[in-house]
């Protein structure tokens, strides 16, 4: 653990949530896609698990593929039942001595049976093939209602439709250094009334004992009216600041990350909307400004926001500053 001492004239962040304790805290606090860094335990997975929330959350094609997946074993499931009853109560199959082939028309039946479709080429006949093909219809019924909400909620859920720069700067600020961190809205969204704060976590020794500071980063904005362009996060590095006097190696030797949260108003969903994100040490690129990411349009109309400029920097040597 290096050793560094921290300007006493930064300000405490005492609300951070976070463990004080390094030895018991493993890794990076946030990730970069803003979830927390941590696995819970002590309780069986049906416990600790949001079903719901894991649906909503999950990548669309992941989401297709359970809706699928699902379909498919369901009903394989329930083909097998009919089958272990006997065919020979499903009236309208094909006498065949193959049974795969009688197996397919059992799950094509059930298909029909929990989907309510219901062609009528074959009908179940006895009491336990009617009462399995009813239970079916039912949750049949019930499973779309419940993949209509998850498809709503997936579609109707508030999202900050933001991008951060994959790094963090130590740029040029007037007549010293700020720390810069870039953002952007990426989607047809209207955004009001952005605030950011930022925080700044380290594994610091104090008196030979080690624990997780946080400070709080004052920023030279930190609200906005209206989010329509990129915004640049800036914390002066000045004597208030915890990264006063810090130097490229002192980033190479502490541990620490700085914590970004973004909330503002998306005038779409009429609803506040929230996202952070992370930087440790390591992704701070020290000397370098950002490359501008809107210009003029040609016929100066518009202003042209080129997203793919998010992380473009220039490097800059830093001559004749002390700080």
């Amino acid at each position: 653990m290096a050793f560094i001492k921290i300007n006493t004239k930064a300000q405490d962040d005492s609300h951070s949530g976070f463990g004080t304790n390094p030895n018991q805290y493993g890794g990076r606090f946030i990730n970069k896609n803003g979830t927390a860094n941590i696995e819970k335990r002590g309780l069986n997975v049906l416990q600790r698990t949001s079903w719901y929330h894991t649906l909503i959350a999950l990548p669309r094609w992941h989401f297709m593929l359970v809706l699928f997946g699902f379909y498919i074993a369901i009903n394989f499931v329930f083909a097998l039942l009919y089958f272990a009853i006997g065919i020979e109560h499903l009236d309208g199959i094909t006498v065949t001595n193959n049974k795969w082939v009688q197996f397919g028309q059992t799950y094509f039946f059930s298909a029909q049976t929990f989907t309510t479709v219901g062609y009528g080429h074959i009908s179940p006949t006895g009491f336990l093939t009617s009462a399995l093909s009813a239970t079916e219809a039912l949750i049949g019924l019930l499973s779309f209602a419940i993949a209509t909400g998850l498809f709503f909620g997936r579609f109707s859920q508030p999202k900050a439709y933001l991008k951060f720069s994959d790094i963090a700067l130590i740029s040029p600020y007037r007549n010293g250094k700020a720390l810069m961190v870039r953002l952007v809205p990426f989607k047809n969204t209207n955004f009001s009334d952005a605030e950011a704060k930022m925080t700044l976590g380290m594994r610091i020794t104090e008196n030979g004992i080690s624990s997780n500071k946080f400070y709080n980063l004052t920023l030279e904005l930190d609200k906005i009216n209206t989010l329509t362009l990129s915004w640049t996060l800036v914390h002066p590095i000045d004597e208030n600041s915890p990264l006063y006097n810090f130097t490229p190696s002192d980033f190479e030797k502490v541990q620490g990350e700085f914590l970004v949260f973004i909330k503002t108003f998306d005038e779409m969903y009429s609803n506040t909307v929230a996202a952070k994100t992370s930087y440790t040490f390591d992704e701070v690129v020290y000397g370098a400004k950002f490359d501008p990411m809107y210009h003029r349009s040609n016929d100066a109309s518009k202003t042209i926001l080129d997203l793919d400029k998010l992380n473009h920097y220039q490097n800059y040597t830093f001559e004749g500053i002390q700080n």
